[in-house]
């Protein structure tokens, strides 16, 4: 908890330092980039979790792993490493392209199905999102088995629950309580 809430505070620090210098679109380019790298790699994910590996090497991994980096992602590196955080880069980088998100008018939708949506079914959300929150829309699919059949979508803090093993665990409740 308390690493998502210090992840929360260098993205918003850093977004705002980026709006005003005008380089948050690049800066936001390398949020991206690091967090697909990490999510990808298990390996430096771990080595920047792990509390053996000291600070400054892990400083040096990231500078050797993302060497084209803008300036300004680069010294929030070494503020990082300062402050002994580069075990939340990961959080801070999924924070920052959110945070940048909806600083433009994007917003990111979840859909969360059985199996996984087919091109036709995924712009068909999409539309009706967008006509829902009246922005642009980016539509990320979860394929979970359990939830049996249908759907549960999640758009910012709201989440609309179709799926089939909600439905059978709310009759499972009237039944007991019946």
């Amino acid at each position: 908890m308390a690493g998502t809430r210090a992840a929360i505070r260098y993205a918003k620090a850093v977004l705002s330092l980026a709006t005003d210098k005008q380089v948050a679109e690049a800066i936001n380019t390398d949020m991206v980039l690091i967090a697909k790298t990490l999510k990808d790699n298990q390996n430096l994910d771990e080595a920047l979790k792990n509390a053996v590996v000291r600070s400054e090497a892990k400083k040096a991994i990231l500078l050797q792993v993302f060497p084209d980096t803008h300036p300004m992602t680069i010294e929030l590196f070494k503020v990082l490493d300062a402050n002994k955080r580069l075990d939340i880069m990961d959080a801070i980088a999924d924070k920052y392209t959110e945070l940048f998100d909806i600083q433009n008018g994007k917003q990111s939708a979840t859909v969360t199905t059985a199996v996984p949506l087919t091109k036709d079914i995924e712009i068909k959300v999409l539309t009706k999102i967008k006509e829902l929150t009246n922005k642009a829309v980016t539509v990320k699919n979860i394929v979970d088995e359990d939830i049996l059949g249908g759907f549960i979508l999640r758009v910012g803090d709201i989440q609309y629950n179709a799926s089939i093993a909600s439905k059978l665990n709310k009759l499972k409740r009237e039944f007991t309580t019946n």
